[in-house]
């Protein structure tokens, strides 16, 4: 049978409809949702990139000697009434909730008060708190370079006589096992919050 030149052109015409519809079908396997965080998503931030200090026994330290692991840095000071204690006493429930998946969670405390967190205090203070923590600490010029780098805020406010504490920035960065800086951790956020999100990072590895 012969089809007249019109008629050949509808059945094109309808089949080319029909192979564009296909196109428009959804796929049969969903998009992978995106990760939903409790912690601020600063995921490629161009700033928390490096980090060179002195731990409490003076052994030169760097973020890339921590890759394999989440890693949480945290800059505050020994004598913090509250912030400081409280965000590394949930930081070290969280290594213990995740039981043998917390020896691959790091924290790192870096002072913003070397005058009085020596190296002795700095270790005996992260020592009661876990006895896997990591103190940093540098000069005046480094602390601040430091600070620089990391966006954090912090200033001496004095009290009574020669006596002064220190107003920080209250929070602290989480770092996925390949280095990157991730998250953003707000004061507060609570060990549920942030045992989620040190689980979903620890899958990233």
């Amino acid at each position: 049978m012969r089809f007249s030149p019109g008629r050949r052109r509808l059945g094109l015409a309808a089949v080319s409809a029909l192979f564009l519809a296909a196109c428009d079908m959804p796929s049969s396997t969903p998009p992978k949702p995106k990760v939903a965080f409790n912690g601020v998503d600063i995921t490629g931030a161009n700033y928390a990139r490096t980090l060179n200090l002195k731990d409490f026994d003076g052994r030169p330290r760097s973020l890339d000697e921590f890759k394999g692991k989440v890693v949480f840095v945290f800059f505050g000071f020994t004598q913090c009434p509250d912030v400081c204690p409280t965000t590394m006493a949930e930081l070290a429930e969280v290594r213990r909730r995740l039981g043998p998946d917390g020896n691959k969670v790091q924290g790192v405390f870096v002072t913003v008060d070397p005058d009085r967190d020596t190296p002795e205090v700095l270790k005996a203070y992260l020592g009661n708190l876990d006895k896997d923590f990591i103190g940093l600490r540098g000069s005046k010029e480094e602390t601040d370079a430091a600070s620089r780098e990391f966006k954090v805020f912090y200033q001496k406010v004095p009290t009574q006589g020669d006596q002064y504490t220190i107003d920080h920035t209250a929070g602290g960065y989480l770092f996925d096992p390949a280095g990157r800086v991730r998250l953003f951790v707000r004061y507060g956020m609570g060990a549920d919050k942030l045992t989620a999100d040190v689980t979903q990072l620890l899958g990233t590895s």
